[in-house]
């Protein structure tokens, strides 16, 4: 299983195997990562599971859709260019590796 590093505000860093398939939001939500709240259940309505992708894996990801790169625009903390709604990023191999930072706060 692909293994996706979530960094707590404190620079805790947690590394959990996520099941391909599944989204980086829902491996933080069935793992019980402090600072994804995920209110909408991941259909990129609420911005509610921003993270900051690590600049080191930001090149493992695919652009973002539009409607991701809209909700970016109300997030609680700031949006900077290494945002990302974890909702929509789906795991798959080519993630394993990959590290995201969690904001101060979702809302």
């Amino acid at each position: 299983m692909p293994k996706i590093t979530y960094v707590a505000v404190d620079g805790t860093e947690q590394p959990i195997e996520v099941p391909s398939g599944t989204s980086v939001m829902r491996g933080a939500v069935f793992n019980d990562i402090d600072g994804i709240v995920a209110q909408c259940g991941g259909n990129a309505l609420c911005a509610t599971c921003h993270v900051y992708v690590d600049e080191a894996t930001l090149d493992k990801l695919e652009p973002a859709e539009p409607n991701e790169d809209s909700m970016l625009g109300f997030t609680a903390c700031p949006r900077l260019p290494n945002s990302r709604l974890s909702c929509q990023l789906n795991v798959t191999s080519t993630l394993d590796g990959l590290i995201v930072h969690l904001p101060e706060r979702q809302y």
